[in-house]
């Protein structure tokens, strides 16, 4: 589990196809590695990667085809600059939101708009996603932890003040950039447990149209 608060902002040193699944290593920036084992879990950009290979400054891990497919890693080259996480000790201050690490979807930056203090930055999310996105709600967008501030349809607004642009990729967004978008795990959990006895239908799931009309029906969608 992770919280949304990045260590450091990493870079893609080599990305190997190795037929099945690629070999991404990532150089590590600032963050310390002394802590670090094979077989922990690291949030690069938003995506739980299991390290497999580790020095001082760089880990490894081997990233599925189908992961590459449905995250931002799709558009991921050598030298691709990414948020990085450890994940969270027992022990650690909770900072941000409940992370899991499992991109829900890639959404893609559709404005930036710059303020004396801060920017303003609006993502444009899958229409799937729009229904777990709430004006005040948390949101992981590349693995950092953020609040929304209004929403539009599938459209949502983040501001953003110039430690977040300091610390983080985001600094370096620009209209049309992919990002990996998750959830707060909440919502998800709470759309499942309003279906009630529903939820053991074999044609029920999370997000799907019986799901949705069941939600409705019972006044939960209004």
């Amino acid at each position: 589990m992770f919280t949304g608060i990045i260590e450091a902002i990493g870079s893609i040193s080599t990305l190997t196809d190795l037929g099945d699944n690629f070999r991404l290593v990532v150089k590590t920036g600032k963050m310390d590695m002394g802590d670090v084992h094979l077989g922990d879990s690291i949030a690069t950009s938003g995506v739980c990667l299991t390290v497999v290979d580790k020095g001082s400054d760089f880990y490894a891990a081997d990233v599925s085809a189908e992961t590459i497919k449905l995250t931002g890693f799709a558009h991921y080259s050598v030298g691709h600059k990414v948020n990085l996480e450890k994940a969270m000790l027992t022990n650690s201050r909770f900072g941000g939101h409940i992370v899991s690490g499992h991109v829900d979807g890639v959404g893609k930056v559709e404005a930036i708009n710059e303020h004396s203090n801060y920017i303003e930055v609006w993502v444009k999310a899958p229409a799937e996603l729009a229904k777990y996105i709430a004006r005040k709600g948390s949101i992981t967008v590349d693995g950092v932890s953020l609040t929304v501030n209004e929403v539009k349809g599938a459209s949502f607004m983040l501001w953003l003040i110039p430690h977040t642009l300091k610390e983080t990729v985001i600094g370096q967004y620009k209209v049309g950039t992919h990002v990996n978008l998750e959830v707060d795990v909440i919502a998800r959990y709470l759309e499942r447990l309003l279906l009630g006895d529903k939820a053991a239908d074999d044609n029920t799931h999370a997000g799907s149209d019986l799901s949705m009309a069941f939600l409705a029906e019972h006044g939960y969608l209004k």
